[in-house]
């Protein structure tokens, strides 16, 4: 069976390239804006879920692997931001504090679904305003949950963390490895 990543993100690309080199990209045109949850976690997984549907419903006889990361604090969800303005207010609401990254994801063959959302808590030490104003004008922040990538300039201001550096990143590929690995795929 044919393994597609429902996502457009060069992330997630690169971490599931570490599994296999053996996929297709087939970003999803999933309507985000219907689905609610209870908890941030809950909603990362709902929306990684309609992703993966969403396009195994387009692909049938393929494995298909959907994400979404949502960054959350004091149950607060921080999502894409809007602009400059939004990147800014979520950047310093981070600034020297610690907050969670929810990553969910969903494989599905179309008989099959799998999903899980895996959690990471993160602390930035205080964003100088000069990094912070360096980082949005870089355009880094705009198509980034929380708006940061910690592959990035958000580097600078890790703490400390506990959990799977690669659910900050999008995809805790070891989790999804061993999802992958009970559907029916050749790996290469």
């Amino acid at each position: 069976m044919r393994l597609i990543l429902a996502s457009g993100s060069p992330r997630r690309r690169e971490l599931l390239s570490l599994y296999t080199k053996d996929f297709d990209v087939c970003a999803s045109d999933f309507d985000e804006r219907a689905v609610h949850a209870p908890t941030p976690a809950a909603l990362a997984e709902a929306l990684a879920r309609g992703k993966c549907l969403a396009v195994a419903a387009a692909r049938p006889g393929c494995v298909v692997l959907g994400s979404d990361t949502v960054v959350e604090l004091e149950g607060e969800i921080f999502g894409k931001p809007k602009d400059a303005a939004d990147a800014r207010r979520m950047l310093r609401a981070l600034s020297g504090r610690t907050h969670q990254v929810h990553t969910g994801v969903c494989v599905s063959d179309g008989a099959r679904t799998e999903s899980f959302v895996d959690s990471c808590k993160v602390r930035f030490f205080p964003i100088p305003e000069e990094q912070l104003e360096r980082c949005i004008a870089s355009g880094e922040p705009f198509d980034k949950a929380g708006a940061y990538a910690i592959q990035g300039q958000a580097a600078l201001w890790l703490d400390r963390l506990e959990g799977d550096y690669y659910t900050i990143m999008g995809l805790p590929l070891s989790r999804c490895a061993r999802v992958l690995d009970r559907f029916d795929l050749e790996k290469r």
